[in-house]
């Protein structure tokens, strides 16, 4: 047997909910990780005082003790996995792995037993059902009852409101009563918050992102205190998953991200993530509100009574000592700004993309963090609006797509070299490898390797400059419809000849489906039969040259360029001949002016004039639209300052903003130029009005 067994698919009762993880057996200790949330739970190995064996609903589960009085349980194992787990824990952990039987009578009359953590529901000596007094939120009492409340997961479908429990006075000790006794039992390991004693340190309006505003933060040793002067929220400090500090790209101030599970909630909002921005330049003096002996003995010299600097490193120090994990900052990664994160966008709200060294996080609305181990694949897009800008797209295993947009062009090959030293599946590297088939596997880092966003940029702007000639726009190759048509390929002809054989083994095949099966079924061919193939491509190569040749000899390729030739030029000479033609009538006209009849001048005017006549009348419209404009422009500058003068602080308004004036006496200064312009270069101007 070896030094470790794994499992995947370990599921664990979270609040009502499964979720899924791996769980591995060590000689040093028992590590499960959630698939969800990253988190990691260690158990040493030296610590172990129980293990059950137990058959539950998702087939076996495993029950583990510890001396600090812990209990952890893990479902989702098969039958055959007994003998191995119980022989692993035989000789490692020197501990039996216990069969343990589970009631299923049915019965609402039991005994009630607190052991450690949990509440057991006991049938004659077998256990009905459990109930972890962590998830109770509130304990309340009665005559003979006692009522149990329960924390509400938002990931379940059906969720445990409260349960009520019975309790028969009891006859042996009258002072004290039964009912106190079992809820005392209750509250002292019930996840139930109370504000009792004073607080070990307080930070006084700290700016808040989400949920957004200005907060007192209460540092209790259990629980952190949001007292705003709206809403108030209690965290405890076991819903803390992570801790990060991120600088802004401005360098002028920190992000502090505590990361939330389960989430806290305002109505049907639900916060994951509690963002706080701080500024590098405020400083503070903090002292705890404890002796500096409980303080070395509770923190062992990660605080101390009196600390002073800078505010955010304050608050990061205190909330790491408490909460024991560690605080998460970029790494490596550098921008082509030099800052270590990437300005973009995702559903419609800018902010900042820092990628991590086992994820990435985007802060801040909303806030997302995404871990390396839960991404499928990566896709560089290009950008929608325009080619300045491009999208990167991560794709999770579960399914879900995150894209984040407007992520300025210069950042690409920062952000392709940092995704490719992670080793992170690329979806659109080149097109090439994507025709081998898929990448199922990480790819090493290459920088040799094709790239298919950078190929297309380069390929759109060389794209731009070679079609700003109109000339390469109108130059189009004429097709000769009349000559010989080209042989098809070895691989066309075999094609064609087997298209119906594969239709015929493939019943219901679509076209392309019929590309890619016939594609390997080319490729499977051996040398042999491909020469075939081949001499028969070569042989209709020979007679299609053949065909050519006489064709052009008889004059068949030339004669339809020709006809399109003269076609043209004796259009061109059609559009001359009428040219000169009516240029002839006009010198006529134009010498017998003096023999014309009233009649024929009148008619003549009416005819010949006609374009004369449209563009004075554009004239006189324009000019009378300028006079217009300048008259309204004038009076209404004189109307503002008539007024103005009068009453000023009637114009206090937005609407007459300095902006706005100046943007009005240029309007006038060009209405004015245009009249000037108009009086003395165009005689049409009504020059009374």
């Amino acid at each position: 047997m070896g030094d470790t067994l794994e499992f995947n698919e370990i599921y664990q009762e979270v609040k009502g909910s499964w979720n899924d993880g791996r769980l591995r057996f060590s000689k040093q200790n028992v590590v499960y990780k959630s698939s969800k949330t990253g988190k990691v739970d260690s158990i040493p190995a030296s610590e172990l005082n129980l293990a059950q064996w137990r058959r539950v609903c998702l087939g076996h589960g495993i029950k583990l003790g510890t001396s600090s009085g812990h209990v952890y349980k893990y479902d989702g194992f098969r039958d055959t996995d007994f003998e191995k787990i119980s022989e692993f824990f035989k000789t490692n952990y020197k501990l039996e792995l216990a069969e343990k039987d589970m009631c299923v009578k049915g019965w609402n009359w039991g005994t009630a037993k607190f052991s450690g953590p949990l509440l057991s529901f006991d049938v004659n000596d077998n256990t009905a059902f459990e109930v972890p007094l962590s998830n109770v939120s509130q304990c309340a009492t009665g005559k003979n009852e006692v009522t149990l409340e329960f924390h509400q997961n938002d990931d379940t479908e059906v969720s445990l409101m409260e349960v009520r429990f019975y309790v028969p006075p009891s006859q042996s000790d009258e002072r004290q009563d039964p009912v106190e006794a079992f809820a005392q039992s209750v509250l002292s390991k019930a996840d139930v918050i109370q504000a009792t004693g004073d607080a070990v340190c307080i930070f006084k309006e700290l700016q808040c992102l989400t949920p957004r505003g200005r907060y007192d933060i209460r540092i209790y040793p259990t629980f952190l205190h949001l007292h705003g002067k709206t809403f108030d929220y209690k965290i405890p400090y076991t819903t803390v998953l992570r801790l990060f500090l991120l600088p802004h790209k401005d360098q002028r101030q920190m992000f502090f991200v505590i990361s939330l599970d389960p989430p806290i909630k305002q109505g049907q909002t639900r916060y994951h993530f509690l963002i706080l921005l701080f500024s590098k330049e405020e400083d503070i003096s903090l002292t705890l509100n404890m002796s500096e002996e409980d303080v070395e003995r509770r923190f062992e010299g990660k605080l101390s009574k009196n600390m002073s600097g800078s505010l955010y490193e304050m608050v990061s120090r205190v909330m790491k000592a408490l909460v024991n994990r560690k605080i998460t900052v970029p790494g490596n990664f550098q921008g082509h700004s030099g800052a270590q994160c990437i300005t973009c966008s995702y559903k419609a709200s800018s902010g900042l993309l820092y990628p991590l060294e086992r994820g990435f996080i985007y802060v801040h609305k909303p806030p997302v963090h995404l871990r390396f181990e839960e991404i499928s694949c990566v896709n560089f897009a290009r950008g929608t609006t325009t080619t300045r800008s491009f999208d990167f797209e991560i794709e999770t295993k579960q399914g879900n797509q995150y894209t984040f947009s407007s992520i300025e062009r210069e950042e690409y090959g920062k952000l392709f070299d940092f995704v490719n030293a992670k080793k992170l599946n690329i979806k659109n590297r080149g097109f090439k490898e994507g025709m081998k088939g898929n990448i199922d596997e990480y790819s090493d880092s290459d920088e040799d390797q094709h790239d298919a966003y950078l190929e297309r940029m380069k390929y759109d702007r060389s794209r731009k400059y070679m079609l700003t000639s109109a000339d390469q726009w109108k130059k189009k190759k004429q097709k000769d419809t009349g000559g010989p048509k080209r042989p098809m390929s070895a691989y066309m002809l075999w094609l064609n000849s087997s298209r119906e054989r594969i239709k015929s083994e493939n019943p219901g095949i679509s076209i392309t489906e019929i590309s890619k099966k016939a594609g390997e079924m080319w490729r499977q061919l051996g040398k042999d039969e491909k020469e075939e193939w081949d001499t028969k491509a070569g042989e209709a190569k020979r007679d299609y040259d053949k065909a050519k040749k006489e064709y052009k000899e008889s004059g068949g390729g030339s004669a339809s360029v020709s006809k399109k030739e003269s076609k043209k030029s004796g259009g061109k000479k059609d559009e001359k001949k009428r040219k000169s033609a009516g240029a002839d009538k006009d010198k006529e006209r134009s010498g017998n002016d003096s023999f014309k009849s009233r009649e024929f001048i009148e008619t003549s005017e009416s005819s010949s004039d006609s374009d004369h006549k449209s563009k004075s009348k554009r004239k006189k419209v324009t000019a009378s639209f300028i006079w217009i404009l300048f008259v309204i422009i004038h009076a209404l500058e004189s109307c503002i300052n008539d007024t103005e003068k009068s009453n000023p602080s009637c114009f206090s308004l937005p609407s007459f903003s300095p902006q706005q004036r100046y943007l009005l006496s240029l309007c006038q200064q060009y209405v004015f130029y245009k009249v000037k312009f108009w009086i003395f270069f165009s005689p049409t101007i009504p020059l009374s009005k």
